[in-house]
Order: C-alpha cells, then structure tokens, then sequence
C-alpha cells in the first residue's frame, strides 16, 4: 500500500449546543430478516461492549446506558489498563449521570476487562451491540471485526485516518446492510432536532449554490512525553496529535461541519485545493499536525463549500455552518432561514432542542429493542471521513486533489505493527521534532 508522504518517505460532546450535526435521509425501518439481527440474553437484555475507554467512549457508555431499553454493559476494552479503570470508575459511580446512578446496568468482572492492541478481540464476542471509541485510526479494523461477528455498532466519528482505511469502512458497510445491522455514527448533528428541522426545509432556499463552514476555536489538549514511555506509548496517549491516530484537527473535529454540509448538498465534493500551516502549535508535543487549514472543496454541480477550522488561542471563536441558495440562505447554528433579502422564512425554537448524543444512542437501542433495521450511518460517515482527509492532503501539498483518485489511492498511513515496542509510522528527529507537511513539496500523486 502507498504511504502518504507528509514531508518524509474532547471539544466536549457537553457542547452540544455550539458543536451541533442528523439522521440520513431515507433509511427505511425493516424488520430483522436473518440472526445476525436478534439479539439474546436473558428478558431481552441487550449486551454491549465498549472498545475505547477514553473521556469519549466512557461518554458514550454512559449515553448507552441512559437509554431506556433494557441493556448492559458486558465487556471494556482499551489499550491502557488506566483508563480501562477510570471509565469503569465513572460509570459504576453513583453521580454517572444527572438522573442517578447507572451502575446497575454495569456486569463487567475482571475476566472481561480487557487491555492491550488485541483487547477488542475479547470483548466483541461477548456483546450484541459494540460502541468504537478509540482514537479513530483503529475504527477500520475494529468496525470490520464487530460486523464480522454480527454486532450492531456505535462508532465515533471520524471513521478512518487514510484512504485506504476509508475503503475498509466502506466494505465493512456493505456487508452491514446485506446483514441488516444497525450503525449510527456519531455525527450527531444528524440526530439534532434543530438540524433536523433545517433540513427539512432546506427547499426553502432553492438551489444550494455556495456554503461555508466553521471550526474555530484554541484547540485540545497535550499530553507530554513521560519518562519511560516507549515512541508508540507516546504517540498513543498523544494521540491526537499523529495523523494515523488522529488524521489531523480537521477529519476529527471539522468533520461535523463538513459533513452538514454534505448532508444538506446531498452528496460529496469531487475536488478540493487549499492552504493550511503552523503557526502557532508547533512544539515537540504537537506532533506533525497543522494549526490551521483554509479549504475550497468543490462539488459536481460546480457549487462550492468554504471551509475553515483553526487551533489557535486568543482568535476568533465560531463553531457553525451556513448554506447559500438562489433563493436564501440557511444559518445553521441560529437554527434560521432567510430569503434573499434577509427576510425570515423560519426560526428554529431553541425551546425544543435536543441533547443529540443522547438521541442516537436512544433511536438506536431502541430500533435494536424492537427487531428493527433502521440506521446505516456508515456509508455516509466514510465518505463524510474522506471528505476532511481530502482536505487534509489539499492543505498538505497545495495542489488540486481529487476525491476519486484520493479514494482509489491505497494510501495507507497505519503502523505495519501493533504492540508497544513497535516502531510507530512517524518517528522525530534527534531534536525531539517530528516531520512536518511542507506545501509544494509534499505530494500524493
């Protein structure tokens, strides 16, 4: 496989206000048609394993968990024993959520904690429904085991790092529909009431010509290097700073914006170009990703998505999308549509908003509750993930990529490896320093 070239051969989901994203359009409710669907257990219990222990996946357990179907949590996986105990911690605490404790609901003994790279082999098997919530360069290969073993799936997003992981969501996606296994991934503006509500209305502003898109803010958090920690211990706790682990601010945070903008063009773009650097993060600890990237992405019908995320304290601070058509214009974050001369066409009550990462997960375990088939999530979220990587490689090199041959690629930036004395894909210099993307001179193609 092709290894991308880059120079060398939690924002919190209690934000859901300001980070808001829905559900596809289309996705017919079904009964179960094969076994891969039921689920067993005792009284109809729904098992779950969680794949990812981190401030997300515990999160999403406790989302699981506050649902009101009959489930339980059966298995944690996690490459760290650390934060395999500090999420069983939070959820068997008694203030695990704002409504009381949830611990009840968690069956996990020692023999199904589980840790190290191979953790989600062990813990699969054991459940009926799987949340993926490690960094989300594992996802390809975590998402394809849970399908092979007929699990339906909560998966973070973004859902891959590389096009060649792309390609393996894709596949394992299809082979979900053939089985009929439910999948929501959480780009929960899909899940959104006011988004929802958007969308409906979106012929209000007739043909969407123009959009642009927000994620700017100061950025995450680091994680130094400690003493004694191995290059792959590293880069793994400071995951989100190392493209195979992450795939750079843009494909894990930009991705809900983009993706907005996807669902209300009701496709994908075809090419993009743009710029993008570091300005500011740059230090050892900030690994090789940029603090900025500026992107035109283009679509088949020639209309174009301006889209902006930066990580740079003290700035200008916007999380939000706004779609342009011949007729108006829809602002997403107001929850507002407007005709072409700014007169309101509708107003989104933000009295009936939701929290849209509790939604998905009570659609979800509810469709699972009843027999039924109802969310396919993945298709769109690969093609949502390749389109943040494409603009990832256009602010990388500088050049023109396409979305085709970008797909079509195999790049593939994930280690050959897994285990902890494991030679990372991207190593830093004698200085402490990573390689850097140089635009001009790093290419694909």
């Amino acid at each position: 496989m092709k290894k991308e070239v880059s120079g060398h051969s939690p924002a919190s989901r209690r934000e859901f206000m300001r980070h808001s994203t829905l559900i596809g359009a289309g996705l017919m409710a079904t009964p179960f048609l094969s076994r891969a669907n039921y689920f067993s257990g005792a009284a109809g219990t729904i098992k779950i394993a969680v794949i990812g222990c981190g401030g997300r996946g515990t999160g999403a357990a406790i989302q699981a968990l506050s649902t009101k179907e009959n489930v339980k949590i059966v298995a944690l996986a996690d490459a760290f024993r650390d934060r395999l105990d500090e999420c069983y911690k939070t959820i068997t605490s008694d203030e695990a959520t704002d409504n009381g404790s949830v611990k009840a609901k968690v069956d996990v003994p020692e023999e199904r904690k589980f840790t190290g790279f191979d953790a989600y082999l062990k813990a699969i098997p054991l459940a009926d429904v799987v949340i993926l919530a490690t960094p989300p360069g594992f996802r390809p290969i975590h998402f394809t085991e849970a399908i092979k073993q007929d699990k339906h799936v909560f998966m973070e997003k973004p859902v891959a790092t590389d096009p060649a992981g792309v390609q393996k969501v894709l596949a394992a996606a299809a082979i979900a529909k053939q089985k009929k296994l439910n999948v929501v991934v959480g780009l929960q503006r899909h899940y959104q009431n006011s988004y929802r509500e958007l969308f409906q209305r979106k012929d209000l502003i007739g043909d969407i010509t123009s959009a642009q898109a927000w994620w700017n803010n100061d950025g995450v958090w680091v994680r130094p290097r400690k003493e004694g920690q191995t290059e792959m211990e590293y880069q793994m706790r400071n995951w989100y700073y190392f493209n195979w682990l992450c795939g750079d601010h843009i494909n894990e945070q930009h991705i809900h914006n983009i993706d907005a903008v996807n669902w209300f063009k009701g496709g994908y773009p075809v090419k993009a170009q743009g710029m993008g650097g570091r300005q500011v993060r740059k230090g050892k600890d900030n690994g090789e990703i940029f603090d900025h990237h500026y992107v035109e992405f283009t679509y088949a019908d020639g209309s174009i998505l301006n889209s902006q995320c930066r990580h740079i304290p003290g700035t200008m601070s916007r999380v939000d999308e706004m779609l342009v058509g011949t007729k108006g214009s829809i602002r997403c974050g107001a929850g507002s549509i407007s005709d072409a001369k700014g007169k309101s066409l509708y107003q989104f009550d933000l009295k009936k908003e939701n929290n849209p990462y509790q939604t998905e997960h009570d659609e979800l375990f509810a469709a699972i509750a009843k027999g039924e088939y109802k969310f396919a999530d993945a298709e769109n979220g690969a093609h949502s993930t390749m389109t943040s990587i494409l603009g990832r490689m256009a602010t990388y090199s500088g050049q023109i990529i396409d979305m085709d041959k970008a797909l079509k690629s195999g790049i593939d930036i994930m280690p050959k490896v897994y285990a902890f004395d494991a030679v990372p894909p991207i190593v830093p210099n004698a200085d402490g320093y990573y390689p850097v993307a140089v635009p001009g001179v790093t290419k694909y193609f």
